[in-house]
């Protein structure tokens, strides 16, 4: 859940983290840590120097899909490159995603989703970004082709391979770095919202402090990431939430597909005009939009568009209601979909001060999650029976308890299909 410093500008200073960063020197080095942490823009600050002191040396920069690695690795990459006076065009190559140093040292963004994948050529220093998003295998082949560094890093939210294979097993640098680490260059609405947090017992020990929680309380599980939506696919709507300066607009596209349906990420950003919204629809294939209605002005102007859009149904539970409608679907997401599967994964029921959950989701990571909602909730067909409020949250309540045993006898996630 790193977070890039800004959506339009990068302006790069040396934190605390960054000296920490600095001072590890065993192989194996991994960082786990909270929200706002600088851990990934730490490790390509060490990169880069790294590749700008050494000759016909080869460092990989991985991660789960290239599409994570462009809305994330390589777009800090970039900025720390511009802001220090570094980057030059004629050195960075776009269809392959490397970058040649002077000294012929080259940092690549490599995706590995396959095993086999993993078997190619050697490397001399390898980062894998949100490692806990790899599986071991993956990784493990990795390793063994890397001859000199290794870096992990992730937010702990729950265990994962590290914890079974390296720690205590294999002799190497670990850290864990928080919000803490950057206050000198974190802006003072960031800290106030993160710290905002304190009262949720599981968010606050994993993103707050860094420290390995046991995240359960996730709201939605099980759902797939596939490469691209099949063409027997049929689009059946357009979820939309909306937002503007603070928060981002996101337009979810809804594919029904096998007896399930799948999410497509069209639109994730902050800034768009009602106008921009109907430029944006007017240019993907038609369905029906479905938008938050909440915001009635908006959706009148952007019928006055020619745009088919209709507010989503609220009321009284109609959050979980929706989430249980949403929750009872086999569901896939397209893997460039970066911020939608973010949320996904961290989209969480609020807990009180003792950890105790309870049946109101968190008012962040919700924008395309909500988009979703308000997209699924409109098809007809799919509404569960009714349920009396109690039998409602009795039934949510049964749902986590069931997946918590699930976890615990070591059954895992599906996090890609092939």
């Amino acid at each position: 859940m790193e977070e890039n410093q800004s959506e339009n500008e990068f302006n790069f200073s040396d934190t605390e983290a960054t000296r920490k960063i600095f001072a590890l020197k065993k192989r194996i080095r991994a960082i786990a840590g909270g929200t706002s942490a600088s851990k990934t823009i730490s490790i390509l600050v060490w990169c880069i120097d790294y590749a700008q002191n050494t000759k016909n040396k080869k460092i990989d920069i991985m991660s789960e899909s290239y599409p994570h690695l462009e809305d994330g690795a390589i777009k800090d990459f970039k900025g720390i490159m511009i802001d220090r006076g570094y980057w030059d065009d004629n050195c960075w190559n776009e269809s392959k995603h490397f970058y040649k140093f002077g000294g012929k040292s080259v940092i690549k963004f490599i995706s590995v989703d396959k095993l086999g994948k993993a078997r190619g050529p050697r490397r001399d220093v390898l980062f894998v970004n949100e490692a806990n998003n790899i599986s071991f295998n993956i990784f493990d082949q990795l390793k063994v082709r890397t001859k000199e560094v290794i870096w992990l890093d992730w937010n702990p939210s729950h265990e994962f391979w590290y914890y079974t294979e390296i720690k205590g097993v294999i002799d190497h640098d670990f850290l864990t770095l928080t919000y803490q680490d950057c206050l000198d260059v974190l802006d003072k609405n960031i800290i106030d919202d993160i710290e905002s947090h304190k009262g949720n017992k599981n968010w606050w020990l994993v993103y707050g402090l860094g420290l390995l929680g046991e995240v359960e309380d996730k709201v939605y599980t099980g759902w797939n990431i596939i490469d691209e939506i099949p063409h027997e696919a049929r689009l059946e709507r357009y979820g939309i939430d909306f937002g503007y300066s603070n928060d981002p607009t996101a337009i979810i596209a809804i594919y029904r597909y096998n007896n399930g349906f799948i999410f497509d990420e069209e639109v994730f950003l902050k800034g768009l005009s009602n106008k921009q919204i109907s430029d944006v629809l007017t240019n993907l294939p038609k369905a029906l939009v479905v938008a938050d209605s909440a915001e009635p002005k908006s959706i009148d102007e952007i019928k006055m568009y020619g745009i088919s859009v209709i507010g989503a149904e609220k009321g009284k539970d109609s959050v979980n209601y929706g989430i249980g409608v949403v929750g009872e679907q086999r569901v896939s997401m397209t893997k460039r979909s970066v911020n939608m599967i973010k949320e996904y994964r961290n989209y969480l029921w609020m807990t009180d001060k003792d950890g105790k959950i309870l049946n109101e989701p968190m008012g962040i990571f919700n924008h395309s999650m909500d988009a979703i909602r308000y997209a699924i909730t409109s098809i007809k067909g799919l509404k569960p029976d009714y349920l009396t409020p109690q039998q409602k949250e009795d039934k949510v309540f049964n749902l986590m308890i069931k997946r918590k045993k699930i976890r615990r006898e070591g059954k895992r996630e599906n996090i890609f299909i092939t």
